[in-house]
Parts: structure tokens; C-alpha cells; sequence
């Protein structure tokens, strides 16, 4: 007798292909950043949340989904009309529905002919636009791998089956679609937060986006991540005073947001932070994940009890396998209750 899954099933409604760049000329609104005739961030990123119009309050477009396996998608130029406006998290726009199921990642052994070492086994869990969804579990208990493994980002020499699932189907990522922040921040210390963020979006953002824009979208991203009042300060380092560690981190994640990525993966964003920082960098985070409909995957390492409040959904391992998973204000309920 077959058994059915416990995860509910999303049917995604077709939509249109969209260009991953196209300039039309005028100014964008200082609100929403676009204009009647000119460019967008959608038009710009396929699955980019900004510059788009916010869903009106009481729309709820979430539901579960997922993908099989990650790939890559070239960077293509194609002169289309643009597609309509949509909103994030409705049913027009549903964002990022994010499903895996029996995942298992295993790893080559040393020896030659000695079995691979499993890291996962049986991992199955779900995540929505808007929503933060917390990666906690003991050190070595494969978190970060399990976060690699949702973004695709496993190295060689490592097998991983099951099925991992974006919006119900396999889905190729464009550029711009998903970000991952590292544990570590690299940033250049003699730079203030300003310079940093703008070299970045020279980089990222397309060229054909005049300078002016670019440096327009790099002030509105830092001031959401409430660096407005640290723009010129230097980041600093050991050598030389600078920001704080909680504003390092900020730094990083705006650099990653620049791009307005439906997907965010976060590698122990509190790592190394003091309580109050963590709830700093934590609430900005969830506070544009709310707003811009954004999917939100964190592998989170101890988090105060405020913290924890932030989070939607919570994935707890141990032992590479799942002891928890559901809405994050269960748990204490369920997992009190098991250990009885």
C-alpha cells in the first residue's frame, strides 16, 4: 500500500518567459523604482521582488513547492516586451516555493573501496516567500551541507539523491534568482560601507543601467538593512577601527541583495555576534523577507530566545538526519513532549 507524502502539493501556473535584462529608458520612481516607460528590476532579474508593486495588505500567496536538482542557467539577452507588473507573494507573482524531500547526501570515502560516508539521510522540508526558515542542529550535524545542498553549491566527489523542487518542478536559476551570504565576510577594510556596496553594484547590476541608477538602488538596499547612518564610515578591520561586526555582516547581506534575489541562503549569519547584534542583522532580514516576498534559508548556530521568535519554520538535525520540522513556535511543545 503506498504511502502518501506528508507534504501538500502546489500546482504552479504557467507564466510567460521574461528577459533577463531590457533598458526602456526613464526615471524610476523613488518608491517603487519604476516608471511607465522606464526599467525595472523585474525586467532586470527574472524573480526580483524589488522595484515591483508591494501585495495589498490581507493578499497570503504562500504554499509549499520544491525542486529536483539545481542548475545554472547562461546569462541571455533577449529584446522582448517586458512582462506585466506582478506582485510578490500572490497568486500573479508566487514567488520562490521551495520543497525537498529524502534528500540524502553521501561523500566519497578515503580508502579506496570503503563505502561513502553518509552526511544526510532522509531529509524532507518545505519553505515559502516571506517566510525564515531556520537550519539549527548541533556542530558537525550537516547544516551547512544541507544548505548546500539547497543551493546547489556541493563540490565534487559528493552523491546526493532525492528531490529538491522550486515552485513544483525543476527550475533553472538565473542570475539573480538566489543569493547565498558566507560565514565569512570579506570585505575590503580601507572601504567605507557606501564604496563597498557601490563597487559592488557596478559589478552586479547591468551595464546598461546609467551609474546614476545604480548608485540609487546601492542607498536604497543599505538604508533597508539600516546602515543609512554608517554609509561613509569605513569598515575597518584589525589593523583599523571601523564598524561593528553586526554592520559587517549587514554589509555583506547588501551586497547579496543587490541583485533583489527571490531566494536567500545564510551561512550562520549570527556567528560571532553578541545577542543584541544578532537580533539586529536577524530582524532586517526578516523584515524584507515580509516585504519583498522573499524565501529566506538560514543555518543558524544558537540563537538567543528573541531571535528564535523571528522564525517562521525551524528544521532541526541531528546526526544528519531531521528531529523537527515544522512551525517554529511547536517546537518546544513537541520536542518536551517526545523527550518524556
Amino acid at each position: 500500500m503506498a504511502v502518501s507524502s506528508p507534504l501538500p502539493r502546489w500546482a504552479p501556473t504557467p507564466s510567460p518567459s521574461r528577459p533577463l535584462w531590457l533598458w526602456g529608458g526613464g526615471t524610476p520612481d523613488a518608491r517603487t523604482g519604476s516608471g511607465g516607460e522606464g526599467w525595472s528590476l523585474g525586467r532586470i532579474f527574472p524573480w526580483a521582488s524589488a522595484w515591483q508593486r508591494r501585495a495589498p495588505a490581507g493578499v497570503d500567496g504562500r504554499g509549499p513547492a520544491g525542486f529536483d536538482g539545481v542548475e545554472v542557467a547562461p546569462s541571455t539577452r533577449a529584446a522582448v516586451a517586458p512582462a506585466p507588473v506582478r506582485w510578490a507573494g500572490t497568486d500573479e507573482d508566487p514567488g520562490v516555493f521551495l520543497t525537498w524531500e529524502d534528500v540524502c547526501v553521501s561523500v566519497a570515502a578515503g580508502a579506496y573501496g570503503a563505502q561513502p560516508v553518509s552526511i544526510l539521510s532522509g531529509i524532507t522540508g518545505h519553505a515559502g516567500p516571506g517566510e525564515v526558515l531556520a537550519i539549527m542542529g548541533p556542530s558537525g550535524c550537516g547544516k551547512t551541507t544541507l544548505l548546500d545542498t539547497l543551493a546547489g553549491r556541493l563540490g565534487p566527489g559528493i552523491t546526493q539523491t532525492g528531490s529538491i523542487l522550486i515552485n513544483g518542478r525543476r527550475e533553472k536559476l538565473a542570475f539573480g534568482t538566489s543569493a547565498y551570504v558566507t560565514q565569512d565576510n570579506v570585505l575590503m577594510s580601507t572601504m567605507s560601507v557606501r564604496e563597498a556596496v557601490y563597487y559592488s553594484a557596478q559589478l552586479q547590476l547591468p551595464g546598461s543601467m546609467p551609474a546614476v541608477e545604480k548608485r540609487a538602488h546601492a542607498d536604497a538596499v543599505i538604508r533597508e538593512m539600516g546602515l543609512g547612518d554608517a554609509m561613509d564610515t569605513r569598515i575597518g578591520g584589525r589593523m583599523t577601527k571601523g564598524i561593528s561586526g553586526g554592520q559587517r555582516k549587514r554589509v555583506t547581506i547588501c551586497i547579496e541583495m543587490l541583485t533583489r534575489p527571490r531566494l536567500l541562503f545564510l551561512d550562520e549569519p549570527t556567528s560571532g555576534l553578541d545577542s543584541a547584534a544578532s537580533y539586529h542583522v536577524m530582524s532586517h532580514i526578516a523584515r524584507v523577507a515580509a516585504r519583498e516576498g522573499m524565501t529566506v534559508v538560514a543555518a543558524v548556530h544558537q540563537p538567543s530566545g528573541d531571535v528564535f521568535d523571528l522564525f517562521h519554520r525551524l528544521c532541526l538535525l541531528a546526526y544528519g538526519r531531521t528531529v523537527f520540522f515544522g512551525p517554529a513556535s511547536d517546537a518546544n511543545q513537541v520536542i518536551t513532549l517526545h523527550c518524556k
